[in-house]
């Protein structure tokens, strides 16, 4: 179903962090995948705001569609970099497609609001800290280790909503592998970004 999703051809991304158009990445085999459902048990895990404020996943698009993007962690440059062009997406492009845009991190929700600042981001954005929606995503991981998060937790993108429906979902398979923007924002409606005010990002 993803596959028949996305357009036959899109206007090319002008800077993005994946570098190269990668195949549809293969769920884990622990997670959901696109045309299901998502579990009721992973909708009510709670997610924080800035203010330490407990949200419940799934309220965050029972009511419309959301671009959901899980990132490694705050102190991932590549991530931070990604957030930042997240945070150029006009938020007239997102509301004349009703569609909300939604960053989750995995450390604790203090670290939202300087990650905001350092980015520019301002949609919504929440913390999953103990990382259970990540893993009942299948979200790949690797040795958990207690600082500002685990530096070894992969992240992922995922259209949701309304309600649980799972209308796409990308598991990065490493800190490159984001989904490119521009052909995320044509999957749900939303008019193309331009990127070309920054250098590019060059790959090492």
């Amino acid at each position: 179903m993803q596959g028949a999703m996305a357009a036959p051809s899109v206007v090319p991304v002008t800077r993005q962090i994946s570098g190269r158009a990668a195949p549809a990445a293969v769920p884990d085999p622990s997670g959901p995948e696109s045309g299901q459902s998502l579990a009721a048990a992973v909708a009510d895990l709670p997610v924080l705001d800035a203010s330490g404020r407990r949200v419940l996943f799934g309220a965050l698009f029972r009511e419309r569609r959301a671009v959901v993007v899980f990132v490694r962690h705050f102190l991932c440059y590549i991530c931070k970099e990604y957030v930042e062009d997240l945070a150029k997406i006009p938020k007239s492009f997102l509301q004349e497609a009703n569609v909300t845009l939604i960053v989750i991190g995995q450390s604790s929700y203090h670290h939202i609001e300087p990650f905001c600042k350092l980015t520019g981001y301002s949609h919504e954005i929440y913390v999953d800290p103990e990382r259970e929606i990540y893993k009942r995503l299948g979200m790949k991981r690797g040795e958990e280790i207690a600082s500002s998060g685990d530096p070894a937790q992969q992240g992922g993108t995922l259209i949701l909503g309304p309600g649980n429906n799972i209308h796409f979902i990308h598991c990065d398979r490493n800190r490159l592998d984001h989904k490119p923007i521009n052909s995320v924002l044509q999957l749900v409606g939303v008019q193309h970004v331009d990127f070309t005010s920054r250098p590019s990002v060059i790959h090492v």
